[in-house]
């Protein structure tokens, strides 16, 4: 298991801070685990999940075609 730190969150799905917190308040984004102290982490596999819900969201809307015909 691999603990992802904020910075590689943002990295990964392209959120900002605050929009990442904003989304685990409501409940659509994995929750972070204490890591002590002030440290969190969020775990790896979660984050890509969500991604992966994302991408089927998006497939299930517009399909799954190439390009940016929205």
């Amino acid at each position: 298991m691999r603990v992802l730190r904020l910075a590689e969150v943002q990295d990964k799905t392209g959120l900002a801070r605050s929009t990442l917190y904003k989304y685990v308040d409501a409940g659509t984004f994995p929750r972070p685990i204490y890591l002590g102290g002030r440290a969190v982490g969020w775990i790896d596999s979660e984050v890509h999940a969500w991604l992966l819900e994302k991408q089927v969201e998006r497939d299930m809307t517009h399909g799954a075609t190439r390009g940016w015909s929205l």
